[in-house]
């Protein structure tokens, strides 16, 4: 009977060292979830074609080198625009708002996106890139208001004005928001990674607050 009993527990501890042992195994062998996904389109240099490299693949490589790629550059050329013209759209609420809560968010989206320009500038500089996109108009950015429609803002008073000022915004925040989006999926340098996540953390939150105002 004591022989039986010591056989079984020396049975039972060899399955639990080979189960302890399998799964180790399978801990040091499975890919993170980070890499395993579907192929990313990798945006070539202006003249050269896409790539599209595997999950596992295109983090591998951003590991190595986060040089900036044409998304990269294309954003912040293009969200320098982006939000001059939101600085422009937030000039006019001392004068023209009714609301106090209006010029007081025109404050706060001014002291945001000035800093973020200088930010985008700065960037652009130290990688030997212009600051213009060269042939990308206002429509080519998504939320950016047309000069009809600024002009109709320009000539508002009062409650007017801080209706049409908030349609607008929410609408330019949007815009900057799909930019911000696009260029996590397409670009591969990590401070415009960063930027981007900034520009939608802040204009997601100002959305929110701007719908609750109008």
């Amino acid at each position: 009977m004591q022989l039986r009993r010591t056989s079984l527990v020396a049975i039972a501890l060899s399955v639990v060292a080979v189960l302890g042992s399998g799964g180790c195994d399978s801990g040091t062998t499975a890919k993170p979830a980070a890499v395993n996904g579907p192929s990313v389109i990798v945006p070539g240099e202006p003249g050269e074609a896409n790539r599209t490299l595997s999950a596992e693949d295109a983090a591998e490589q951003r590991a190595e080198d986060d040089s900036p790629n044409s998304a990269d550059v294309s954003y912040a050329q293009m969200m320098i625009e982006h939000h001059a013209q939101a600085l422009d759209m937030t000039e006019l609420a001392p004068k023209h708002a009714d609301s106090t809560q209006v010029e007081r968010l025109a404050e706060r989206i001014a002291a945001a996106q000035g800093p973020e320009i200088k930010a985008m500038r700065g960037w652009l500089t130290s990688y030997g890139k212009p600051e213009k996109p060269g042939g990308h108009a206002h429509t080519a950015m998504p939320g950016m208001a047309t000069e009809a429609q600024l002009k109709r803002l320009r000539a508002a008073e009062g409650k007017a004005f801080d209706r049409l000022f908030l349609t607008l915004m929410i609408t330019h925040h949007e815009g900057a928001i799909t930019m911000a989006t696009d260029v996590k999926a397409q670009g591969n340098n990590i401070r415009i990674e960063e930027m981007a996540d900034d520009v939608i953390a802040q204009q997601t939150s100002e959305i929110a607050r701007m719908r609750k105002m109008l």
